[in-house]
């Protein structure tokens, strides 16, 4: 068998007949061993050189920001992540104690979980950078609609649960940005959101719609007990982290039964 069937067949195969990620070690193995990847450059020679930029570009960018006196040694790692970010995107404002914007907030929850999975700063920064770069640009269209794809799939899931949420008044005011626009960045813990982004990451948003339609499902008993909008949008903002891990499978699961085999589905 050809590496590039091991590549496509295993994991569709596994996955068809119910296990989930047997073959990801091997075929990340295998994608390693490509001459060309089509995410790092071509070939592994330039590998160290581009990391050598990337390190240069960094500290540049870091110096800068300390010379003009936005950051110091003294500020938290997260927001230097911020600022390097807003002053790539030439979003930098006029001075450091203007309030931060929303989009700014969600930049700072992503920051702080990704720092908890990634050790080396300069990693950590560009594989945020290109995280939020991607919910920017590349499901800027598809995040807004999130919100009525899970309307449409939990109805599917539990009508009787999507009633009670319309009955209370909830379903316009649960924790969207939360959900979407942060993609569960201090909802999970981050053991459970390594699973959730790697799916956002290799091309499918909707990933994040099955995880909250399992929440409302994991905590269905919890939520109907709730006749308060404010009560259920402040518990499921809060959700117990210890079955965090079930959820993203089982959310996992729904995405599949829905969306069949979703390689790069939207």
């Amino acid at each position: 068998m050809t590496e590039d069937s091991q590549r496509n067949f295993r994991s569709v195969y596994y996955e068809k007949v119910g296990f989930r990620g047997v073959e990801e070690k091997k075929s990340l193995e295998i994608l390693l061993k490509d001459d060309r990847l089509g995410i790092l450059p071509p070939h592994h020679e330039s590998h160290a050189q581009v990391m050598t930029y990337r390190r240069e570009q960094y500290a540049d960018v870091l110096h800068a920001l300390k010379v003009i006196r936005f950051v110091s040694d003294a500020t938290p790692q997260v927001e230097v992540y911020l600022r390097m970010y807003q002053l790539e995107c030439g979003k930098l404002p006029r001075s450091p104690s203007f309030p931060l914007e929303p989009e700014d907030e969600g930049f700072l929850a992503i920051a702080k979980a990704m720092e908890e999975m990634v050790e080396d700063s300069v990693d950590c920064y560009w594989i945020i950078r290109c995280f939020v770069n991607q919910l920017n640009y590349k499901y800027r269209d598809a995040l807004p609609q999130l919100p009525k794809a899970f309307e449409q799939y939990l109805n599917l899931e539990d009508s009787k649960l999507l009633s009670h949420l319309k009955t209370c008044s909830a379903v316009s005011k649960l924790p969207y940005d939360l959900w979407f626009k942060r993609c569960f960045a201090g909802c999970l813990p981050e053991s459970s959101l390594q699973r959730v982004w790697d799916k956002v990451i290799s091309g499918s948003c909707k990933i994040l719609v099955f995880v909250a339609v399992e929440i409302l499902l994991t905590f269905k008993i919890k939520v109907m007990a709730l006749n308060n909008v404010e009560k259920i949008t402040k518990f499921l903002e809060n959700i117990p982290q210890d079955s965090s891990d079930a959820i993203v499978s089982k959310a996992i699961d729904l995405w599949h039964k829905h969306c069949g085999t979703p390689v790069h589905s939207a």
